[in-house]
């Protein structure tokens, strides 16, 4: 057990080193910069800006000097916030995506695995093919459409909700629905498939023949082992809820790390998008 958690810690500091080595060379080899923006710069300014972040070094210098750092923790001053280091925007902005995604899952765990559970219940009836249809509208919607659906019926039609921002408690409604809609539907699709599987073995029909009532059977061992894979997801889910966040957030207008990420990249704030 000891050497397989070894083994998985390993690979996952290999695969994080080669993203990480993919987007720098990636990145660097983008046409433009990040001082090309600037308003009145002269050729001589936009060297002083290169030598003094170290941009003005050969590829291969920069990648290991990067990789050191990285390693210690340090990603560097952001190349367009001056005078903010790319952690600090990090700590002050993932703090709200963190907190948009944990509610987005929550959400997507609260009310797939019941739907779900009841659709493999309800299986071949009306209810199924409704959770199904759901289900499938919620994979192949893209989440930016969900987003526009609901800022334009909740927010500008009926006025119900607020759009921009996260002043008060009923600003994070539209944004988490729109997060959490693909991991729900997502996980209602799993638990239906586990669900059934689990509802077809013997000892589901040992139960059921020993006269357990179907609530007893289906709680205590039905659930308990339908719900692994969903638990297996859950990683996946944060790591999607984080990412997906980013189009979410620059949508309803969220100060989160989201939107540091989208100007990072239309800025070419190289270190930003690094860390």
């Amino acid at each position: 057990m000891g050497k397989y958690i070894l083994k998985r810690i390993a690979l996952a500091f290999v695969t994080i080193w080669a993203v990480a080595t993919i987007t720098f060379f990636l990145m660097n080899l983008v046409p433009g910069g990040p001082f090309l923006s600037e308003k009145a710069i002269s050729p001589a300014a936009t060297k002083a800006l290169e030598a003094k972040y170290g941009l003005d070094k050969p590829m291969a210098e920069r990648y290991f000097t990067y990789i050191s750092d990285a390693a210690h923790g340090d990603f560097g001053d952001s190349l367009k916030q001056r005078g903010r280091t790319v952690m600090d925007i990090i700590a002050t902005k993932f703090p709200v995506s963190a907190k948009l995604g944990g509610m987005a899952v929550v959400l997507a765990l609260c009310v797939g695995v019941p739907l779900g559970v009841l659709a493999a219940y309800k299986r071949g009836t009306f209810i199924d093919s409704l959770f199904s249809v759901i289900a499938t509208c919620g994979i192949a919607v893209p989440g930016f459409v969900i987003c526009t659906l609901l800022l334009y019926v909740f927010g500008v039609k009926l006025q119900w909700l607020p759009t921009l921002g996260l002043k008060s408690a009923q600003s994070y409604i539209m944004p988490v629905i729109a997060l959490a809609a693909y991991p729900t539907s997502y996980i209602m699709r799993l638990m239906r498939s586990s669900m059934l599987d689990v509802l077809g073995q013997d000892y589901m029909r040992t139960a059921k023949a020993k006269g357990l009532s179907q609530k007893v059977s289906l709680f205590k061992h039905a659930l308990r082992n339908a719900i692994l894979p969903v638990i297996t997801y859950v990683g996946p889910m944060l790591a999607y809820t984080l990412t997906g966040s980013f189009v979410t957030e620059k949508i309803f207008t969220i100060p989160g790390l989201g939107g540091e990420f989208i100007k990072a990249i239309n800025g070419r704030d190289y270190t930003m998008i690094m860390g």
